[in-house]
Formats: C-alpha cells, structure tokens, sequence
C-alpha cells in the first residue's frame, strides 16, 4: 500500500469525510531537505467532513493531523491541509 493509500484510509477511519482528495506532490521537492528519495513525503488533502463543524482553521487542522497519525512520524514531511464542513463545501462550488 502507498503512503498516499495510507493516508486515505487513516482520514476515512478517523473523520468520515464526505469528500476526501489526496494530491502528492514530492517531485516538486526533489533533492529538498525533507523529501525522500522514493518520494511520497509531500501531500496536499483536501478533507470535507461534518466534524468540522464549529471549530477553528487550527482545530481542524489538529484533527486532520491527529488521523494522520504514525505516517506524520517520517512517512511524511509536509501535508497540506484544506479542511471545509460540507456547507463551506457546497458553498466554494467545489461539491459535486
């Protein structure tokens, strides 16, 4: 399993997310500190969950983190987090 399917699976477990997209992006940051040589260690998720709900940019922030668990240890060096309940969602136009 990828770490980007890892990734997805923790997030799903965790937040039960509406709509979830996990973007990988580590060429970008080849030979950067951080980076790993077999890539997979730069991510962007987009998280859309109900949970989100009443909580601070932080808060959310926390949460995504917090699902990413043991892949934040090493797997990954940056996660990009874009983390909206399904009204903010549907409000950007982003929902299907």
């Amino acid at each position: 399993m990828t770490v980007a399917e890892q990734l997805a699976a923790k997030l799903r477990q965790g937040l039960e997310p509406a709509h979830l997209d996990v973007v990988e992006f580590s060429a970008a940051h080849a030979g950067h500190a951080g980076a790993r040589p077999e890539g997979e260690s730069h991510f962007q998720v987009t998280v859309v969950a109900e949970r989100f709900a009443g909580r601070s940019r932080l808060e959310r922030q926390r949460l995504v983190l917090g699902a990413a668990g043991d892949l934040m240890q090493g797997r990954i060096h940056a996660l990009t987090i874009v983390a909206l309940t399904p009204a903010e969602w549907r409000a950007r136009g982003d929902a299907a």
